[in-house]
């Protein structure tokens, strides 16, 4: 036998046997104490967000009480009469919870529609751009919008679209009649999903543009190489390169589809009339906390009710993201977290 093909032998004192796995190769298990002095510095830093997690998230649960009860806040939590499901057979007879129910299912179809395919398409146009500068300066002018609230969004959108606004101004001038399109119910969807395009395609620009850079570069130059055109490539290596995260984005969207902006459905609730803009938040808040509702007893409001009609929304979005979350292990994604 050559020296080539001998087996290795073992040298004396040594657990190292032929036909063995290699020490160097062995994964060493450690300890939860090593892991923790190792990873001190780590877990440190993630205090601060696991509390605000626990303080603003978890604990606020236990109101969930509150829709099984005819609430008093001069009785509290403990004292209010128990009910079980009392509110709820309220909410689900009451027709404009169901109108409510069903703007807000239309108006995230609108938005997922229309919305979420501009961050990948506008992350794909600048990724294009060589120059590092102009790609800086169209990020900071696409995500500046990001930083505004809806107050000032609205109002922005008020003097461009508004009744004395910049486009009815332009068609008086040229004998056209005006439209107001802040006003007009029928159109509401659409406007709202242009607002939420204009104030938030920056944040999901920047998400989208990170997974590009993470894309290997190398498999562009062999793809170049091999006489693939633009086309091609961004076929076969960019858009596969983002599936993964397109993925987690669709997951996490659908889990907010019921939220579809209560700030800005409020402020422009008068203007189109609550038949356009209430939706499941902005009922809760009306008919619960705002004594929309005719049966409040305690100072025109029905904590209880609107407390009922957050709890089933919640429901619904956590079926709607476990449900998104399952469709994406179906088609070979991680989604939220790996199967």
């Amino acid at each position: 036998m050559s020296a080539s093909t001998a087996p290795p032998r073992s040298r004396p004192g040594s657990r190292f046997r032929p036909g063995s796995r290699s020490p160097s190769r062995s994964r060493t298990r450690l300890s939860w104490r090593i892991r923790l002095r190792r990873d001190k510095s780590l877990l440190l830093m993630t205090v601060p967000a696991l509390l605000m997690l626990v303080l603003f998230n978890y604990l606020p649960m236990a109101g969930i009480i509150v829709a099984f009860e005819h609430y008093d806040i001069y009785q509290g939590l403990i004292h209010s009469d128990f009910v079980g499901l009392d509110e709820f057979r309220q909410l689900v007879a009451n027709p404009d919870f169901w109108h409510a129910f069903e703007n807000t299912l239309v108006i995230s179809f609108v938005q997922l529609i229309l919305y979420f395919p501009i961050p990948i398409a506008l992350a794909l146009m600048v990724n294009t751009v060589l120059s590092p500068r102009i790609r800086g300066f169209i990020q900071a002018v696409v995500y500046l919008p990001h930083f505004f609230s809806y107050v000032l969004v609205i109002t922005i959108f008020q003097e461009f679209l508004g009744g004395a606004g910049v486009l009815n101004v332009f068609l008086n001038k040229h004998g056209i009649s005006s439209w107001n399109v802040m006003t007009d119910p029928n159109t509401f969807k659409y406007l709202v999903t242009a607002q939420a395009v204009w104030k938030e395609a920056g944040w999901g620009l920047i998400v989208f543009l990170a997974a590009l850079a993470a894309i290997d570069q190398s498999l562009y130059e062999a793809a170049a190489v091999d006489g693939a055109g633009r086309w091609r490539r961004m076929r076969h290596i960019t858009m596969p390169g983002l599936r993964g995260i397109v993925v987690l984005m669709l997951v996490l969207r659908l889990g907010n589809a019921l939220s579809v902006g209560f700030e800005q459905m409020l402020i422009q609730r008068q203007a189109v009339g609550a038949g356009a803009a209430d939706v499941l938040d902005t009922y809760s808040y009306i008919y619960g906390i705002g004594g929309g509702f005719g049966s409040a007893t305690t100072m025109g409001a029905d904590y209880s009710y609107g407390a009922a009609a957050g709890l089933f929304k919640a429901v619904l979005s956590l079926i709607l993201i476990l449900g998104a979350n399952r469709l994406a292990h179906a088609f070979g994604e991680d989604g939220l977290y790996r199967k």
